[in-house]
């Protein structure tokens, strides 16, 4: 590719093109696993790339080769986190609304529909970052949650799923808080297996 046709970015221009609305939950979580990689699990890799290298020949040593992996895997983490959290945009559910932002259905809200049997799911809508279907958590730029987005109790909306059309019917929407996963240390991480 020639030159003239490769972007650079401006540098005031955030990590990313699109808003990463996120709940202040899922903005802690970011920030407790950014931290946790940087401060604990990347030096335990580090030392164990250290001492892999100082076993000799590093063509055969798969030790060395597997940490090397693990460290580059771990500081990509950590770069996309690091973008992720400079590019958010906090949103909290619980905030006072007052017009149509209390009756509508937004980024935050707790939505109670129907589908066309009349089976009721209610569903949260939160950032990509947040998404857990456990839960019931949905991203906004799902196709469900732009089903539901600016709709309000007993309008109808069109899922466009890939499965086809589905009629939905929006019984409730209310703004509560919103309980994110919180961050756990990855059972088998390097930082895990240095802890007495």
């Amino acid at each position: 590719m020639r030159k003239g046709f490769t972007r650079h970015p401006k540098p005031d221009q955030p990590a990313t093109q699109v808003r990463n609305y996120i709940t202040p939950g899922g903005l802690q979580r970011l920030k407790e696993e950014h931290r946790f990689l940087l401060n604990k699990d990347r030096p335990a890799v580090a030392e164990a790339v250290a001492w892999a290298a100082s076993n000799g020949d590093r063509s055969e040593n798969a030790d060395y080769q597997y940490a090397k992996r693990r460290l580059r895997q771990i500081d990509g983490r950590i770069r996309f986190l690091s973008k992720r959290i400079e590019a958010a945009e906090v949103v909290d559910p619980e905030a006072p609304r007052s017009g149509l932002r209390e009756t509508k259905a937004f980024f935050g809200a707790t939505v109670l529909y129907a589908n066309a049997a009349g089976a009721e799911r209610s569903v949260s809508i939160v950032g990509t970052d947040e998404v857990d279907l456990d839960r019931n958590h949905v991203s906004w730029v799902s196709p469900l949650g732009r089903a539901l987005m600016r709709s309000s109790a007993g309008e109808s909306v069109v899922l466009e799923a890939p499965g086809g059309k589905e009629n939905l019917t929006v019984l409730e929407v209310r703004y509560e808080r919103i309980s994110v996963e919180p961050f756990r240390e990855p059972p088998g991480s390097y930082a895990a297996e240095k802890q007495p």
